[in-house]
């Protein structure tokens, strides 16, 4: 759920470790060092089903190393792709930081209506836009997160192809530095390059695999209670990468009774279902 950091090792033709904070993951972009005409090549690799956008930069404190295009050096790499960063005239003396964030900035996102994405009747808004628990970042704060009971079928909102996805994690928390990036989910790449993110998903309730297409209403996913997590919801937001960083963008949704209806007001969680969003 994060924007995630990778750090380049300093010895050539070693992959780049881009987990979470937590350092638990496999990288989704790998960076590699060789020796080229030029210097020291810097190659990311793309492991999504989608773009990525990367900044190479220069160690925190350090005077960037010469380089061609200049550090920090930026680059788009499509889905499955390898792409040349920067050539290096030396090879740097400390490790170099990769920012890595999914999506292309190029997205244009479109008016569509989403649909309810839990296949069930029952409907209770634990946080919406807004919420002053975790929906006041930028990349969540126009997320909504739905109270559900764990193992609910997660269905998609909106037609798309599976960008990235992860289901092994286990248990929930409520420290945000050590659970955040800890939540199980699928995220989904839409034809207008906005994305959407159904997260604290079941362990193992991934039901899709990476790169497929998938139609509206198809499921995906089962509900869960995984990461920075105080109760079951599904935490659903559509996302957009904008200078390097990730952005929720506002979304229209018809619910199990109608149109959901979301204002930035901090919300508490629905008595009843059937309510109507806050």
């Amino acid at each position: 759920m994060r924007v995630v950091t990778a750090v380049a090792s300093i010895s050539l033709a070693v992959l780049a470790s881009a987990a979470r904070a937590d350092d638990d993951e496999i990288a989704r972009v790998a960076l590699s060092l060789r020796e080229g005409a030029g210097g020291v090549e810097a190659w990311a690799e793309n492991r999504m089903a989608g773009p990525v956008e990367v900044l190479l930069s220069a160690p925190a404190g350090r005077r960037a190393p010469a380089a061609e295009p200049a550090l920090p050096a930026r680059a788009l790499l499509p889905a499955y792709e390898r792409r040349l960063v920067t050539r290096l005239r030396a090879t740097p003396s400390a490790v170099l930081p990769l920012r890595i964030v999914p999506g292309s900035p190029n997205a244009q996102p479109r008016d569509v209506e989403y649909a309810y994405p839990l296949q069930s009747r029952e409907l209770r808004i634990a946080q919406s836009w807004g919420g002053a628990h975790s929906h006041r970042d930028a990349e969540n704060r126009h997320a909504v997160d739905f109270a559900i009971d764990e193992g609910t079928p997660v269905v998609a909102a909106r037609a798309g192809t599976v960008m990235d996805l992860e289901s092994g994690f286990s248990g929930a928390g409520r420290n945000a530095a050590a659970d955040a990036g800890r939540a199980n989910y699928v995220r989904i790449l839409h034809n207008d390059g906005t994305m959407a993110l159904y997260a604290h998903l079941k362990t193992g309730g991934v039901l899709v695999r990476l790169g497929q297409p998938v139609r509206k209403g198809e499921p995906i996913g089962l509900s869960g209670n995984t990461g920075f997590s105080a109760g079951p919801h599904l935490h659903f937001v559509v996302q957009v990468n904008r200078g390097m960083s990730l952005e929720s963008i506002p979304f229209r949704m018809f619910g199990p009774q109608g149109i959901l209806r979301f204002s930035e007001a901090v919300t508490t969680p629905a008595p009843a279902s059937g309510d109507a969003a806050q």
